[in-house]
């Protein structure tokens, strides 16, 4: 799913796996699940485009590692609450930049559902 129309320039995580321990019921934390995020760090890209330089972007690498580091220490019952940390990590990574993210879980533990459950979230993006 992509972002919702905002600032133009992007940088652009989808299909990020994530292995946690996130769930209402309590085999769920207790035996952890995989989940799948896309997120959108708005950006203005220019400079980094014209000088070919790291140095005026997002370094996606961070959000990744560190987005990796806290689904592996994660236990908490909604998808919200994960959300609202992942937002809360991505803004000390890069300050108040505007985000979007869809949380997604891969399996919902609701009898005959065999699709995905998500949430999006977002902080500092543009209505």
């Amino acid at each position: 799913m992509s972002a919702p129309h905002g600032p133009g320039d992007r940088i652009v995580v989808r299909g990020l796996r994530l292995w946690a321990h996130v769930g209402v019921l309590e085999h769920e934390r207790a035996l952890g699940q995989w989940f799948e995020l896309d997120l959108s760090l708005a950006w203005n890209l220019a400079a980094a485009a014209s000088h070919d330089d790291l140095q005026q972007s997002l370094d996606y690498s961070r959000a990744i590692i560190a987005l990796q580091r806290q689904a592996s220490r994660i236990r908490c019952l909604t998808l919200e609450h994960w959300s609202e940390q992942m937002l809360e990590l991505l803004e000390q990574l890069y300050g108040p930049v505007p985000v979007w993210l869809e949380l997604r879980k891969c399996q919902a533990p609701v009898p005959g559902f065999s699709g995905i459950v998500a949430v999006q979230r977002s902080r500092h993006w543009p209505p």
